[in-house]
């Protein structure tokens, strides 16, 4: 029941920094890899952590990036006693925002020893459930080693599946020029190598952070501490043990229905801060409420407009699961959330006896239970039509394309790739589309 988490480029490592933090809390492992008081007899830290002989806890990760500043962060860090050296895999030069870079000269030198010890790492567990790989649209490393990670991971480990976490590139905030080249050029490699891929926007994670929480001006650590909540909720139900519990493959059988399609939205909720938590009485129906409202939604679309295909609550904490369908009873009342009518039931639940933790100084409340939903909806089409809209604009002028060409790819890739995603928006809009009409 393992996972291996693989975290690449600098988006990734910094979720990822995020992420450990936050799983060595729920476990109870201190920074330097030990329990902080003498384990009980339960496995639930298995999933992400490895036994040595000297009963320390090594995380089953792995991190890629090919600059060195990002990573000598965490090997300096508070957790640096935590993560194998081997494990964080650094290059001498940058990919540059170039996914040319990342995908074929200065990534590939570095592809056969991230899969190396991505294998030892394999070897060591007994049943590997799957890889769940971080990184971000954006940038060169992120999206083109990452698609050459994907091609190699899905010829090595053919059956296991693949989850991805991207970071996808903002409406209106953005960090590099050419983000709309590299997102749909690693999407189009992707897309038949991903299982299931949760997308997550920085501008909407400001939103959440600015309206919620209060934060005024939030760095990028309130928005990976967001993020972190989401994994583990997502991974919970591999790690403790609960009332309902979801399998990583449980999620692709319930919430792809073509292989294309799987990029569901992701919400969570409650996120209040803890001045606010005190005079909120948060219900399971009311936070399952909230999960249906845009704006707690990790991805800026709005589902409204469009319909839902599948939805997956994964409650933890405090939850009976008669109030649940109650809350779900409820929720198909409404008008305003729509089903497509080929997929009736839609809805598949999850829930965990482990209530979600907080990081110290963090900035979400301590709360009694909480939900995170992942909803496979039409409405993410406006994600991507406003992504292949900026690739349009800059690559009818072929702006910055000589940069790709100089590392070795062809102006070929690119409207292949630009037609790929076509082809994806067309999906998105058929399955929304009535059955009744044939």
């Amino acid at each position: 029941r393992e996972c291996i988490a693989v975290h690449i480029g600098q988006a990734g490592v910094q979720v990822g920094n995020a992420c450990w933090e936050l799983f060595c809390l729920e476990h109870g492992i201190q920074p330097n890899g030990t329990f902080i008081d003498q384990p009980s007899d339960d496995e639930s830290f298995a999933t992400f952590f490895r036994e040595t002989s000297s009963r320390k806890y090594v995380p089953r990760a792995i991190m890629v990036d090919l600059e060195q500043t990002v990573i000598d962060e965490v090997r300096t860090g508070t957790y640096r006693q935590l993560f194998h050296p081997e494990q964080l895999i650094t290059g001498k030069e940058d990919a540059a925002n170039n996914y040319a870079r990342g995908h074929y000269s200065v990534g590939k030198d570095k592809i056969d020893i991230a899969l190396d010890h991505i294998r030892k790492l394999a070897d060591a567990c007994s049943g590997l459930q799957g890889f769940l790989i971080f990184h971000s649209f954006g940038g060169g490393t992120g999206s083109g080693f990452t698609s050459l990670l994907m091609e190699r991971l899905s010829m090595d480990y053919g059956k296991k599946s693949k989850l991805e976490f991207v970071i996808y590139p903002a409406p209106q905030v953005s960090t590099s020029v050419v983000e709309p080249y590299n997102s749909i050029l690693t999407t189009h490699t992707t897309l038949e190598h991903s299982d299931c891929a949760f997308m997550v926007d920085n501008e909407a994670i400001y939103d959440i952070c600015r309206r919620n929480l209060d934060i005024e001006r939030p760095t990028y650590t309130n928005l990976n501490r967001l993020i972190s909540q989401i994994v583990s909720s997502i991974t919970a139900s591999l790690r403790f043990d609960g009332a309902l519990n979801v399998d990583l493959t449980e999620f692709q059988t319930n919430l792809v229905p073509y292989p294309r399609i799987h990029f569901p939205l992701v919400t969570y909720a409650p996120i209040i801060s803890s001045d606010r938590a005190y005079h909120e009485q948060l219900s399971v129906a009311e936070i399952t409420s909230s999960c249906f409202e845009p704006n707690n939604q990790m991805v800026k679309c709005d589902p409204r407009h469009g319909k839902y295909m599948a939805c997956c609550m994964l409650y933890r904490g405090d939850i009976v699961p008669k109030d649940v369908n109650v809350a779900i009873a409820a929720i198909k009342t409404k008008r305003t959330i729509q089903f497509v009518d080929w997929c009736p039931t839609g809805f598949i639940v999850g829930i965990n006896y482990q209530p979600p933790t907080v990081t110290p100084g963090g900035d979400l409340a301590q709360v009694e239970r909480a939900v995170c939903m992942l909803s496979n909806t039409t409405a993410i089409a406006d994600a991507w039509a406003r992504l292949d809209h900026k690739f349009d604009l800059m690559f009818a002028k072929r702006a910055f394309v000589h940069w790709y060409i100089s590392e070795g790819m062809e102006e070929g890739e690119f409207s292949e790739a630009r037609e790929d995603l076509s082809a994806l928006e067309k999906d998105y809009e058929e399955v929304g589309n009535d059955s009744l009409g044939e």
